[in-house]
């Protein structure tokens, strides 16, 4: 066990996007709301804010995930989803980025360009359509997923090691 990726039953990189992805979600709506003139100055300087805020929390998103990666046996199809969702989120964040570095002045003068909204836009495009791809890694695939249907509840939400999860994770 690696306490990066976490305990089995209890991955860590699963919550860790749910930062990533819903500081790209409020940059997204932020930036729609400032270019629809809804508190333009406001917005604008919460959806610059929010790119970096997404940004930075991908860096432990995406660690956990490569750790995760690194364990799937290379050319199966669980190996394929994975890279295709992570090739899709790198996608994504290159977008983000961009909107990051070119979009400073609209952060500072209070209002979304055109191209900012457009990076936004395509790069969520991207983390939906990548998000999506990494839900099947777990729902379809059912990588790290136990199933311990009658685990007492206490046990269940614990993220220790009990005899149980040892077993349902060799």
């Amino acid at each position: 066990m690696n306490p990066l990726r976490g305990f089995p039953g209890h991955p860590s990189h699963p919550p860790l996007t749910d930062v990533t992805i819903g500081a790209y979600t409020f940059a997204l709506i932020a930036a729609i709301l400032s270019k629809a003139g809804v508190a333009e100055h406001a917005f604008a300087q919460a959806w610059w804010l929010a790119l970096i805020v997404a940004a930075c929390s991908s860096a432990l998103t995406v660690s956990t995930g490569v750790l995760d990666w690194l364990k799937i046996s290379s050319g199966t199809p669980l190996w394929r989803t994975a890279t295709i969702h992570a090739v899709t989120m790198a996608s994504a964040t290159v977008f983000f980025v961009i909107a990051i570095f070119t979009s400073h002045d609209d952060y500072t003068g209070g209002a979304v360009s055109t191209l900012g909204l457009i990076l936004t836009i395509v790069g969520f495009v991207l983390l939906t359509a990548g998000g999506t791809m990494g839900g099947s890694i777990t729902y379809v695939h059912g990588m790290r997923v136990l199933n311990l249907v009658d685990e007492p509840t206490t046990r269940a939400i614990t993220p220790g090691m009990h005899e149980e999860k040892r077993e349902a994770s060799a």
